[in-house]
């Protein structure tokens, strides 16, 4: 089994057990309003572009709800589970290549929103292709950062993103922490902070991620 496959098991899992309710870190998302968004993105291209742009996100969200009215929240569940969906399903390894990504960081969304949580411990491979696709798409995951940030990998590794010219912020943990850190989730991440009080805080208030 991928780990695209795993994530997206694992996560159909949680929301069965959680049921349509639950909370996310997904800001004024219930878990309901998170799996429409899941089967939306595979499975309807023509509002998938809606996500990211902000003139097409009203069309996203109506067709988000007309997902949550047609197929409730069982039926999104499943449709999840026995994704990929759409393309993803179509094109060979783009399901690993993007979803074992997606997955991780919305299943955390569910599990870090609960009462208690605690990080998993995920395989070593998993971990070395999170910190690649981070060193990767750095740039665009830390543009609106006000401050320079240094990413230190855990087991070695660094890079570095964020405002230049700026007041520097260490950041440090697993490669997995610090892609949760990265995609808008400081308050959730494990990870240690050094560097000037303010400048932390004004990183932790940051809208990150892609």
């Amino acid at each position: 089994m991928t780990y695209a496959r795993a994530e997206r098991a694992a996560l159909s899992d949680l929301f069965a057990r959680l049921g349509p309710d639950a909370p996310t870190l997904c800001e004024g998302w219930t878990t309901f309003d998170l799996a429409a968004h899941l089967v939306l993105r595979e499975r309807r291209l023509d509002a998938a572009p809606g996500i990211a742009l902000s003139p097409l996100a009203g069309y996203t969200a109506k067709v988000q709800e007309s997902l949550k009215a047609k197929h409730g929240f069982d039926g999104l569940v499943e449709l999840i589970r026995s994704g990929p969906g759409g393309f993803y399903g179509l094109v060979p390894g783009l399901d690993e290549a993007v979803n074992a990504l997606e997955f991780f960081i919305h299943h955390e969304d569910v599990r870090r929103a609960q009462r208690v949580w605690e990080p998993r411990e995920l395989p070593a491979e998993l971990e070395d292709a999170f910190w690649k696709r981070l060193r990767m798409a750095r740039g665009l995951f830390l543009r609106k950062s006000p401050v320079a940030v240094v990413l230190h990998r855990i087991g070695g590794g660094v890079a570095i993103g964020g405002a230049e010219d700026a007041p520097r912020v260490e950041v440090t943990g697993p490669a997995s922490e610090l892609l949760l850190f990265c995609f808008g989730r400081q308050a959730q991440a494990r990870v240690d902070l050094s560097g000037d009080e303010a400048a932390v805080a004004r990183l932790m208030d940051a809208s990150l991620g892609a």
